[in-house]
């Protein structure tokens, strides 16, 4: 560790005289890693900056902080928390985790910042869960704010959105929570036009209107298992798909978000669900099942199959 400043050194033994007053120097000395002239020292640096750290001789003795200090205050908008929950998610720390070093300076942050202000930050950060992912995509910050507001009020809002196609739409919604999973962020509301539970990629949602309508939030909602059961639902394109082979063999290579996977009569399996982009439901990730299976509904599935189909034919002739 010597390549941490002497200044470095001394803020973090100032941290930790402020978090356990009474803290002996052969304490500090361990906290820091250092030998106990050497936390001395720091103490020395913190004293010359004008900070009033009080010693106390005796078994009951240790440094503590003078009642004359007043370390500055930490000024953020809501919106800059929770951007800084959103880059360390970002960077896969585990943010709720108090043994976490980000973890636990974000604790730190947003202990000491107004309650209105760290409420939403402190929300996500406590419900969000992150895992690596190579295609993970940030969303506007604003517009994550705005919809992290409206989930704590239990307020109706109206989103823009922007489809995988690019088409613009909009939508007035119950939002429910909002859902990080595999580095993407996600909406779980109630649709009002479909009467029904739908997810919506943060990152694609283009505007945030608050409305007048509330609601209330199923009491045995599990955020996490619902966005896994939903994310293969409700899109523009149906995907029904019956593989040759028995449900337990087909069960590892099928994704909650891809749809239900169901036994059939016969001992196969059939896999019913929705998708926005038909042509990366057939390239990306039927192309890479082994096993055998038939497209039995949806026509831009079907479609989409035969061209990987030919595509591959091809390249083989």
């Amino acid at each position: 560790m010597s390549e941490i400043s002497p200044t470095a050194r001394a803020l973090r033994a100032l941290d930790v005289i402020q978090a356990r007053p009474g803290v002996t120097a052969a304490e500090l000395a361990e906290r820091l890693g250092v030998t106990e002239r050497a936390a001395r020292r720091y103490v020395a640096i913190l004293r010359e900056a004008d900070i009033p750290v009080e010693s106390t001789r005796g078994p009951y003795g240790g440094y503590t902080l003078g009642r004359g200090l007043r370390l500055p205050p930490l000024v953020f908008s809501a919106t800059e928390a929770l951007g800084l929950v959103m880059a360390a998610l970002d960077s896969h720390h585990a943010v709720a985790d108090p043994d976490d070093p980000v973890g636990s300076a974000l604790g730190k942050i947003l202990r000491v910042l107004p309650t209105n202000v760290a409420r939403q930050a402190a929300a996500v950060r406590e419900t969000a869960r992150t895992v690596p992912e190579r295609s993970s995509v940030r969303p506007d910050p604003e517009v994550t704010s705005g919809l992290v507001a409206a989930v704590a009020a239990q307020q109706q809002v109206r989103i823009g959105y922007r489809t995988a196609a690019g088409n613009a739409r909009t939508f007035e919604v119950d939002p429910w929570s909002v859902v990080v999973r595999y580095g993407r962020w996600y909406l779980l509301c109630h649709s009002h036009h479909a009467d029904a539970l739908r997810t919506f990629r943060i990152d694609r949602i283009t505007g945030v209107e608050q409305l007048a309508g509330t609601f209330d939030v199923p009491a045995d909602l599990d955020p996490a298992a619902a966005l896994e059961a939903n994310l293969g639902k409700g899109w523009e394109h149906e995907t029904h798909l019956v593989f040759d082979v028995p449900l337990a063999e087909a069960r590892p290579w099928i994704r909650p978000t891809l749809g239900d996977l169901r036994e059939l009569p016969d001992g196969r399996c059939e896999l019913v669900g929705s998708t926005s982009n038909p042509e990366a439901y057939a390239g990306e990730w039927l192309a890479h099942v082994p096993l055998p299976f038939t497209v039995v509904g949806g026509p831009e599935l079907r479609a989409a199959v035969a061209v990987v189909a030919e595509r591959l034919a091809r390249s083989v002739r």
